[in-house]
């Protein structure tokens, strides 16, 4: 054997050999690799092989290879688990006849030199199921998570990437551009090595993160003075920030919490729905007198409590990046910048699993980095294949599927519920060790995975690692985990806040540890820290008191020694006072000897900072619940306020100060302290000399402020390692682990210390690559990726990374799909109507087909009031517009889709049913709007979202609102193929487009051929004999089969949602029907006709029809009765006193039975009770008035300025269709182009009702109709 095989550092795995005492010509003593190193008896077990690495040669692929952590074969493992690296795959086929000798020969002295018995555990080589050990893998040593955290530290080079500190340096962030460039993203080939690939990901994901700040940060350094309006929209400028408080926080530091102005953003913030200052998100900050020229300071936002954002002036807390950048002079001013189309938290788990994962083991390289598309199955399946799949097959089926060899012997014929396609990608899933499955739109790739965990749970043994299951959002991972729970309980759910009340939230780490069905060993570490960090706090506390608010007292004369401001006979000049005076009433305490010396010149520093003018709102930046999810998932500890931190809160301030000549300077100022008498100081410039010393304690202060944040912090991790540590016997007992694909980077050292073996990604397309890649932990045998490429590509702060070179937006799903690494697609779909599905096929050809199901008119009924046009494209050429933040929308289209809302709703849809889709957030909040307006949609709950937040989800009907149409042929989000995808594949039953057809056909070709299909070619047969594109919408009258076209917004009020016959029908009430042909039954009409129905008294009814039947003649006579019973009351009121509290005399005074100064409401009280009667408390008006009940109860409830109801609306007299369309004055419908302009006026005051409303709850019966309403129907 070569001799430079002695000096090689790897060690590999290969061949198990045919018995533990196979023969062999090895002889003993001959050395090998791992003997030239030393080692005499490493026990890897009978049943695998070893050969030394040649190191001349280059490696065959298909071979596993372990760096030698022992210096001889007899030491024992590390704690830290080494991965292994695979080449290419090479069989022994190819090998020479020299080449296999010597393989043999070598294996066969390793084996006898090993003592039998032993089996590595399955991180370090592979385990066997031969061994009973198999299901009893070695338990997590103790310290793992500690181990995980000082591995990670091993290199702290800054000069290279994996040493880089988690903040950005604020030279990064001032600099032009990153000092080595910009690496490219391969994505069509293998890349050179691991170290290439994890390096240039590390760096892509930092410059996506500090790339918007940093622009941020040069042109406000360019235009120092500007307002945000100058900046992009996603800038966020903050000036007058000054320092009040230091929290001792023991989840995360030192917190300092800064107080701040809106000024330049000339608009409050409606915090709940604001993306301004997110929790993790990164600023810059500098002083106000420098502007970036020469200091620049880098923190993240440590916590925003909304009763600290709604002070004015707001306030915030604020980690400081590195504890030498800690900064807490309260007499300094700085200018705070932002930008918010980044967000810091969610990378920086990322950036830091990285430089982890560079510095062990990376199984499944083979695949991701040197691109071997050929895929074996795991290895504790190639040992054992025999899976019990008895829960994938149909119960009815009399053959057992309990013990199945399902890498030889896969069951072809078994009943199933799964189809053909379904099938494959399950036994993809159970057998390669990375298995990708495409599921296109509706084809039930969350119900694979579900069946295939199904599977792997039910063989899942005592002992084994917990399965981790990741998805992209909250919301997938909720559902996930929902059906997981059906069939299995014995799961966790980490980080974030579930909204799934009912089943998850229960199953969440912090919910388990509350629950005391799990006590966690009590970590010294954990309670270690914490006693550590309390001391500290006291110190700190102690540190910060001549800073004290609320002291009510100068830096005293001890401190100022103590801090060796002052020298001991400074000291004493101060105590001693002025020798020529003597004063019999010396002060005995320390600060009034200061307070004596400065005189007059003692100056109070307010406590209250300057506040900012009351301007109006900004509009909303994210719905509600989108909101909650960026802040829960990146900040929350498991369900833990994210708003608040915890620790003791110091709050801080100058309280006094000395007045300062302004020509006095700092050199001038020590040479008058050179003086060893203070008091032969000129009393003038003593202010001055207070206010040098008061710095000079700052930065004394602040020196050992530093030094006790940076061991603050250091505790503070040994806290989370502490917690992580008291998790572990938790998780560790668990069957499935599910978190987000931030949750993977985050919670990493404690999957990492569980040693899982399979982990599956859900929404996989959709996350980008680095988040992926590092839920490769070393144990990692199994990697499933489930999603579809074609659909949501990721998505980057930097819109210039998603393009050539840098592909930043190409997931590792679409990654290893792009290289032909074998990949599953599932093609049976099951949403889509026939009619929806082949919109899709300019997308996926003809490689999706339809189930059974979705044919079927039971499951699939057609759309109410469409006569089978189930589909359409409504085509127009209404310009669109730009709102305030530069988003697109187009008011007229909005006009329209809500007055076909409500016309399916006149028709019998659920408001449940319906979503709205557009691809602007400005075109979303003008939906909004609208509906909220709309005379007979009052207190619904509607579905708006964009398309990029509907990923996944699926509705009975779906409208589409396009938004642009312009001369430019630009169509900007509407040009990607992957957003067309979800917007054209919502639908179960119905879907309908609004917008430009001309111009999305000329501007993209995807688009060109949907219109196509909708169209038809001339002489092509239409699918169906009526058109589904045109400049007209096509209604139906279920009730006469009566064809209505709908060519403008305005047309809708001819039609009651049926037809223009008129409906002549009874109502209940015996009167005549005088609407138009409508589709909801008659008790859903107000009558506005007389009543006239005899009453028990003997009278007729005066009350309109809809009323509550009344007596004018006996309530004559029970006002007069009541007014003779008050009249001694109302006599022995004192002169001039309203008749009661709260009343307010409106105009001029009136006289009643001797009072004076009684308003004439009052007097309407008094004389006549009976006619206060309020209409909307009748019984017909009830579901109408709930809705605005609950928003006046949200009202109460919150700061935000919502409408409120001042009076119930006029009751219209009925009128004919043609009356109402010609009549004129206040009550005529209003033209479009007027409405354009009411709406700018109101959206400034409206801008925020949307998401709030959005939460009152639907009636679940239609409201009545007032008939006016139904032919009249104002958006006022």
């Amino acid at each position: 054997m070569d001799s430079s095989v002695e000096d090689s550092p790897y060690i590999r795995y290969f061949d198990p050999l045919p018995s533990a005492g196979a023969p062999t010509s090895q002889t003993k003593d001959e050395p090998t690799a791992a003997t030239s190193a030393g080692s005499s008896d490493l026990d890897l077990g009978p049943e695998f092989s070893v050969y030394a690495k040649d190191t001349e040669t280059k490696p065959s692929k298909n071979v596993r290879l372990v760096e030698a952590w022992v210096k001889d074969l007899g030491a024992t493992a590390p704690t830290e688990p080494t991965g292994w690296e695979e080449g290419s795959k090479a069989t022994a086929k190819g090998k020479s006849k020299a080449r296999r000798e010597e393989e043999e020969e070598l294996n066969a002295t390793i084996n006898e030199r090993i003592p039998a018995g032993r089996v590595f555990d399955h991180r370090d080589v592979m385990t066997t199921h031969a061994n009973p050990a198999f299901h009893q893998p070695r338990r997590a040593p103790k310290d793992a998570i500690s181990s995980y955290f000082a591995l990670s530290k091993l290199e702290d080079d800054p000069d290279k990437w994996s040493g880089l500190p988690e903040v950005p340096s604020s030279a990064e962030v001032t600099g032009e551009k990153p000092d080595n460039g910009v690496p490219r993203n391969i994505i069509e080939e293998p890349w050179e090595s691991k170290e290439a690939y994890l390096s240039s990901h590390y760096d892509l994901i930092r410059e996506d993160t500090v790339f918007p700040l940093r622009v941020a940060v040069h042109q406000l350094r360019d235009a120092p003075t500007s307002k945000e309006d100058y900046f992009s929209g996603s800038v966020g400028v903050y000036d007058r920030v000054r320092i009040i408080g230091l929290t001792c926080n023991f989840h995360g530091g030192i917190a300092v919490r800064v107080a701040f102005s809106l000024a330049r953003a000339g608009k409050r913030v409606h915090w709940e729905q604001s993306k301004r200052l997110i929790p993790g998100s990164m600023v810059a900050l500098t002083p106000v007198n420098d502007m970036f020229q020469t200091k620049c300071v880098i923190a993240t936002i440590a916590a925003r409590p909304l009763d600290g954002l709604k002070q004015n002036p707001p306030e915030v807390d604020l980690y400081f990046a590195r504890s030498e950048e800690l900064e807490i002079d309260p007499a300094e001013e700085w200018v705070m910048v932002e930008e918010r189309s980044s967000y810091f938290e969610a990378s920086r788990h990322v950036m830091t699993a990285l430089q982890k994962l560079s510095r062990e083991g990376f199984p499944l390289q083979e695949h991701l980095v040197d691109i071997e598309t050929e895929i074996q199955p795991p290895e504790y399946l190639k040992n054992n294949p025999f899976v019990n799949l008895s829960k994938a097959i149909d119960p009815t089926e009399e053959k057992s599927y309990e013990n199945v060899d399902i890498l030889n012997d896969w069951p072809v014929r078994a009943k199933t519920a799964l189809d053909k396609s379904q099938v494959i990608a399950l036994r993809a899933i159970l057998s390669k060790r990375l298995a990708i499955i495409q599921g296109p739109p509706g084809t039930g790739k969350t119900h694979v995975s579900v069946v295939a965990l199904r599977v792997m749970l039910d063989n899942w043994r005592p002992g084994d690692p917990p399965i981790i299951v990741s998805c992209q959002t909250n919301h997938a991972l909720d559902q996930l985990l929902r059906h997981v729970a059906a069939f299995e309980e014995n799961f966790v759910r980490l980080g974030g806040r579930s909204k799934d009340e009912d089943v998850v939230k229960r199953r969440t780490l912090y919910q388990l540890r509350q629950s005391g069905s799990v006590r966690p060993p009590k970590s010294g570490l954990f309670n270690t820290s914490r006693a550590r960090m309390a001391v500290l706090s006291k110190e700190i506390e102690e540190l910060l008191f001549p800073l004290a608010l609320g002291s009510q007292a100068l830096i005293d004369a001890d401190a100022l020694l103590k801090l060796k401001v002052l020298t001991a006979e400074q000291h004493q000049s101060l105590v001693m006072g002025d020798q020529d005076w003597v004063d019999t009433n010396r002060p005995q305490q320390d600060t009034a000897y200061v307070a004596a010396w400065l005189g007059p010149q003692l100056q109070i520093v307010p406590k209250n900072l300057q506040a900012d003018e009351m301007y109006a709102f900004e509009e909303a930046d994210l719905e509600f619940e989108q909101l909650q999810e960026i802040e829960a998932e990146a900040t929350a500890q498991d369900d833990e306020d994210n708003e608040a931190l915890k620790g003791q809160y110091i709050a801080i301030a100058d309280n006094f100060t000395g007045k300062r000549l302004s020509r006095i300077s700092n050199a001038q100022i020590e040479t008058l302290l050179q003086t060893s008498d203070l008091y032969s100081i000129p009393a003038k410039h003593r202010g001055s000399v207070y206010w040098y010393m008061q710095r000079q304690v700052k930065q004394t202060i602040l020196r050992s402020l530093r030094d006790q944040a940076k061991k603050f912090g250091a505790h503070s991790v040994q806290r989370r390692i502490g917690r992580f540590e008291c998790d572990l016997p938790i998780l560790r007992d668990q069957k499935l682990i599910g978190l987000t694909t931030t949750g993977l980077s985050k919670y990493r050292p404690l999957i990492s210390a569980l040693n899982p073996k399979i982990v599956l990604i859900e929404e996989a397309a959709e996350a980008i690559e680095a988040p992926v890649a590092v839920a490769c932990v070393p144990s990692l045998q199994h990697l499933i990726l489930v999603g579809d490429h074609q659909q949501l590509r990721p998505n980057c702060s930097v819109t210039a990374l998603e393009g050539q070179p840098f592909n930043l937006n190409v997931s590792l799903f679409e990654r290893m799909v792009l290289n032909n690494v074998g990949f599953s697609m599932l093609k049976r779909q099951r949403r889509m109507i026939p009619e929806i599905r082949r919109l899709l096929r300019p997308i996926y050809g003809e490689s999706i087909v339809d189930h059974p199901l979705v044919k079927n008119s039971v499951h699939r009924p057609p759309v109410p009031g469409m006569g089978g046009v189930n589909s359409y494209f409504f085509t127009h050429e209404w310009p669109e517009s730009r709102d305030e933040n530069m988003s697109s929308c187009n008011h007229m289209e909005a006009e329209m889709i809500v007055s076909f809302y409500d016309y399916l709703i006149l028709n019998g849809m659920k408001g449940n049913q319906i979503t709205i889709i557009t691809f602007y957030n400005g075109q979303r909040k003008a939906l909004l709007r609208r509906l909220h307006r709309h005379p007979n949609l009052q207190g619904r709950v509607f579905k708006v979202v964009t398309v990029d937040s509907y990923q996944g989800e699926e509705n009975e009907i779906i409208l589409l609102s396009l938004v642009r149409s312009n001369d430019n042929y630009s169509i900007g989000f509407l040009n990607v193929d992957n957003r067309i995808c979800v917007a054209l594949s919502r639908a179960r039953r119905g879907f309908y487009l609004f917008g430009n057809a001309e111009l999305l056909c000329s501007a993209h070709s995807t688009w060109k051929e949907v219109i196509r299909i909708m169209r038809g070619k001339k002489g092509e047969r239409a699918p169906d004999p009526i058109k589904r594109l045109d400049f007209h919408l096509p209604l139906t009258c279920d009730n006469h089969n009566r064809k209505t076209y709908i060519e403008e917004p305005e047309d809708f009020l001819k039609i009651n949602g049926g037809c223009d016959v008129d409906c002549e029908g009874e109502l209940p009430c015996g009167h005549p029907c005088e609407l138009k042909c409508h589709p909801f039954e008659h008790s859903q009409v107000t009558c506005t006709k007389p009543c006239m129905r005899p009453m028990h008294c003997g009278h007729k009814c005066v009350a309109e029809c809809c009323e509550p039947c009344r007596c004018a003649e006996c309530e004559e006579e029970n006002s007069n009765d009541a007014l003779e019973s008050m009249e001694p009351l109302l006599q022995a009121l004192p002169a001039g006193r309203p008749p009661h509290s709260g009343s307010t005399p409106l105009g001029g005074t009136t006289a009643l039975g001797g009072m004076t100064d009684v308003s004439e409401h009052d007097r309407q009280l008094y004389a006549e009770p009976h006619k206060t009667f309020d209409k909307w408390n009748a019984p017909h008006a009830q579901a109408s008035r709930e809705p605005f009940e609950a928003l006046t109860t949200l009202e109460r409830t919150s700061s935000t300025s919502y409408p409120t109801l001042a009076s119930p609306p006029t009751t219209l007299k009925p009128s004919s269709i043609s009356e109402t369309m010609t009549q004129g004055g206040s009550e005529a419908p209003r033209k479009h182009h007027d409405m354009d302009g009411m709406f700018q006026e109101e959206d400034e005051s409206d801008n925020t009702d949307d998401t709030i409303v959005e939460r009152l709850r639907d009636n679940p019966t239609p409201r009545k109709v007032n008939t006016t309403e139904m032919n009249l129907i104002d958006f006022d």
